[in-house]
Parts: C-alpha cells; sequence; structure tokens
C-alpha cells in the first residue's frame, strides 16, 4: 500500500496555503495541486520552495476562476466579467463544436503550464479543478500539454463505490494517457466527501484501504469563509483531518508522498515550455 494525500486549490487564498504548510509539516499532506492564475498563488510558490518535500503539480482551472490569458483572447471560454464560464456542461458542448473553442482552451492550459514553469518547481502531477478533465477533449488536450511538457502522473477520480460510469470513463482515459506516459494512482478517495473529509471518515477509510496507490484528496483551509472558494466546505475540518494525531499514528509506516515518489515515476523531469 502507497498513499498520496492531496491539497487542491493550493494558491487560492492566504488561508488555503497557511493550512497546506500547515497540513504538510504537522500532518500527513505530501502533495498540493496549484493554481496558477489564483490570488495567492505567489505565496504559495514560496511556502511550496521553503518545503522542498512538498509535491506540487499544476491544478487547471476552466471554470470557476479567473484565466491566465486576457478574456479577450479566449472570448468562448469566458464571461463578460472576464472570468471564466461556471455553465461546464454548455462549455463542453460547445468545445465539441468549436474549432475556436478548443483552440482557445488549449492556449489557456499551455498559458497556466508556462506559468507554472516559471515557478522553477518540477511538476509532480496535473489535475483540473472540478475534474473537468473527464471532458474527453479537455482531458485529450490536457494529456497532449503534460506529456509535452515532461510530466509523468496526473489524476484519474475513480473511486470505489463511486459512480460506475465515472469509473469506467476513468479506465479509459488511463488507457488513453499510458502511451504517452502518463499514469494514475489506482483510485481515489475522498471524492464523496468533498468538502467535508473529516479525520472521522479518514479513520474510518484508512483501514480499508486496498494495495496499491491510493490518493486521498483534500480541500483544507484555515478558516471555512475561504474567499472564491465552495459554499458551505467545512475546510478547517479537513484540515483538522490531515494533521489528526490519530491519522498521523494510522498512516505510521506506510510509504506516503507525491505522484511520482508513489507510483515510481522517479524518471521525472523539469517542465519545458510548450
Amino acid at each position: 500500500m502507497r498513499l498520496i494525500f492531496t491539497a487542491d486549490d493550493f494558491g487560492l487564498h492566504a488561508s488555503v496555503n497557511e493550512a497546506v504548510e500547515q497540513a504538510h509539516t504537522q500532518g500527513v499532506l505530501t502533495a498540493a495541486s496549484l493554481m496558477v492564475g489564483a490570488p495567492g498563488m505567489a505565496q504559495a510558490v514560496a511556502i511550496a520552495r521553503a518545503n522542498p518535500t512538498l509535491a506540487v503539480g499544476l491544478h487547471v482551472v476552466l471554470t470557476d476562476g479567473v484565466p491566465v490569458l486576457p478574456a479577450a483572447r479566449i472570448p468562448s471560454l469566458t464571461q463578460k466579467n472576464g472570468r471564466f464560464r461556471d455553465d461546464m456542461a454548455s462549455l463542453g458542448l460547445l468545445l465539441a463544436l468549436s474549432r475556436e473553442a478548443r483552440a482557445e482552451m488549449l492556449a489557456e492550459i499551455r498559458a497556466q503550464l508556462a506559468l507554472f514553469v516559471e515557478t522553477g518547481l518540477v511538476a509532480d502531477h496535473v489535475n483540473a479543478h472540478k475534474h473537468y478533465h473527464l471532458h474527453p477533449l479537455i482531458g485529450a488536450a490536457l494529456i497532449q500539454v503534460a506529456a509535452g511538457a515532461g510530466i509523468k502522473a496526473w489524476r484519474l477520480p475513480a473511486e470505489a463505490g463511486g459512480s460506475r460510469i465515472q469509473n469506467k470513463w476513468c479506465d479509459v482515459m488511463r488507457r488513453r494517457g499510458a502511451p504517452w506516459g502518463l499514469a494514475a494512482p489506482d483510485r481515489i478517495a475522498g471524492l464523496r466527501w468533498s468538502g467535508a473529509f473529516t479525520a472521522e471518515r479518514l479513520l474510518e477509510a484508512l483501514p480499508r484501504t486496498p494495495p496499491g496507490v491510493t490518493e486521498f484528496y483534500f480541500h483544507p483551509a484555515t478558516r471555512n469563509d475561504v474567499p472564491g472558494g465552495a459554499q458551505g466546505y467545512r475546510y478547517t475540518e479537513e484540515l483538522a483531518a490531515l494533521i489528526d494525531p490519530r491519522v498521523i499514528e494510522a498512516v505510521a509506516g506506510i510509504p506516503r508522498g507525491g505522484y511520482a515518489d508513489m507510483l515510481g515515476r522517479h524518471d521525472r523531469i523539469a517542465v519545458a515550455r510548450t
């Protein structure tokens, strides 16, 4: 058994960044996914540089956030206020119908990767906000960009007891990513409890974890009213789970780390511009 404990939305706000650092230095957190266009990005990068044992990946944002490129360059993806569109289903259909929209989407993903490259950090993994990379065209673009940059791992949100359709689709995505050198953990845990992955739920899940590589993913923060965050998320309880002494004791002796370490992707290289 090998475990990855990941925090999403790294860079969203100072309260998230502080929780990531605390959960890594005082708890079990091993990885974080960075939003390069978010307001707290600079602080997040400083924290990552100060904590080299924290594996940092790219959290691609194409909805519910602010783009890296000027909104005028990607009109298919954005609203009048300059933010990304939030109607994921309609945007997904547009991507299927419009070559221009697909080109804009690819350009934005590349721009976000370029910003990550400028940080000097090594990309441990890649995924997308709200798991939008499960859209086949977004997933294909992410595979292309990640592989071209030397990224070796990504998240596929297949969870035991979760949606059979989603899990089957994750199997398809796994097969599509493999020829490009992208590996994924065997499963994810915490999807059904997004925003409410408490210590009690984590302590219940750990003994039931099967062999292989499992990613437990969280949204920790030092406050529940995170600006730009999700309504109703129990951010502070998720932080508490990651630093709970019972959890620390439960994982003692179990290999845990970032994607590259747990998936054996030690041949990873610093990402290059694409």
